[in-house]
């Protein structure tokens, strides 16, 4: 029973999986075919081995530079900076975004002891100045950290002559007025456009 707990152990380490879920997890994996296994184990092995961060914009990769940066259909004026590599996935599913990223690998939060000299911010100026960047889109998240991020960056590309812009946050399509806080309802009505 060590494998098991262990297997329970491991899975139970993964984002948003619990004891219970892990133990199923875990369950689940035994109970499928060995092949199945040996190819979950073998993907995972892959993942680890081959991706890395794109050494331009700093998303998952196999290759250098990584296909949204390769692209020259893609344009370099425009730039949507995100907090995390997999932000860039989310941004991707729209398929409407017609720029290019650059991923901060995180966000401003003195709490945490994370300061602007701790993310990519340099890199993302250097971006901005060597690649004739006209807009930046800052899609970090509306949170206390991804405001101040993103506060901060604007202050920082103000004095270049770069259009900075910001996602806008608000409600929900199918959302219902009456359960939407203070807050969320105050970003909807700041990002309210003309129709």
């Amino acid at each position: 029973m060590d494998a098991i707990n262990s297997l329970i152990a491991q899975l139970s380490r993964l984002p948003g999986i619990g004891s219970k879920s892990a133990q199923r997890l875990a369950y689940h994996i035994l109970d499928m075919p060995e092949s199945h296994a040996h190819e979950l184990a073998a993907a995972i092995e892959t993942a680890r081995a081959n991706i890395h961060f794109c050494p331009i914009c700093g998303s998952y990769t196999e290759q250098d530079p990584c296909p949204i940066c390769a692209d020259k259909r893609r344009s370099s004026a425009f730039l949507c900076v995100v907090k995390d590599a997999r932000d860039v996935f989310a941004m991707e599913k729209m398929r409407e975004f017609q720029g290019k990223y650059h991923v901060l690998h995180g966000t401003i939060s003195p709490m945490d002891g994370i300061g602007p000299d701790d993310i990519a911010i340099k890199e993302l100026l250097t971006r901005v100045e060597q690649d004739g960047v006209r807009e930046v889109l800052i899609a970090t998240n509306p949170d206390v950290e991804g405001e101040a991020t993103a506060t901060y960056i604007a202050r920082l590309l103000k004095p270049k002559a770069v259009r900075v812009t910001r996602i806008a946050h608000g409600i929900p399509i199918g959302g219902d007025l009456e359960y939407v806080d203070e807050m969320t309802l105050l970003k909807a009505v700041e990002g309210r456009r003309e129709m």
